[in-house]
């Protein structure tokens, strides 16, 4: 087999690019796009945003909230959303950890509300108890259907929080 495509392919190549009309960059360049997918660049879009996203509201919930927010991504293929959320100050924090503030996301193109789901031996699929400094913290979502996919905007609610414009990452 290798000895077919050399005796065929490669001349015929070279001799392409000899004429000029193919450049040796833009042949390597062709090769680097057909190999991307385009989930692959939904992922790239998807992580660009959230950093816009980081760098303009994240300053807001670190001075009110308390907190830094990591992201949300898809988990357990895609039937599930993880939020999750680094502790800065435990007071500011403090209503987040209650088991009375109930959560929720929002998608925000359909409308779509998703709930934490319940599992009877373990409970809601959520950390609650007495927040600490430098501590990460989840809440995971359900998403049946897989409506929610990466590059989607969401809002979560936790209690009195309310995140908007979130990416899906």
């Amino acid at each position: 087999m290798r000895r077919h495509f050399a005796r065929t392919l490669f001349p015929s190549l070279l001799a392409a690019v000899a004429a000029g009309s193919i450049s040796p960059n833009s042949a390597g360049a062709a090769a680097a796009d057909s190999s991307a997918s385009p989930a692959r660049a939904t992922e790239t879009s998807a992580a660009a945003a959230w950093h816009a996203w980081r760098a303009r509201e994240g300053v807001y919930f670190e001075r009110n909230w308390g907190i830094d927010i990591i992201g949300v991504r898809p988990s357990a293929s895609g039937l599930m959303l993880d939020f999750r959320y680094r502790v800065i100050d435990p007071k500011k924090a403090q209503p987040l950890g209650e088991r009375s503030a109930k959560a929720y996301l929002v998608d925000e193109a359909s409308g779509a509300t998703f709930s934490v789901p319940a599992m009877e031996n373990v409970g809601e699929l959520r950390q609650t108890a007495k927040l600490q400094t430098d501590r990460s913290y989840y809440v995971i979502f359900g998403n049946p259907g897989r409506i929610v996919k990466t590059g989607s905007r969401v809002s979560v609610v936790i209690g009195p929080l309310r995140v908007d414009g979130l990416v899906v990452q």
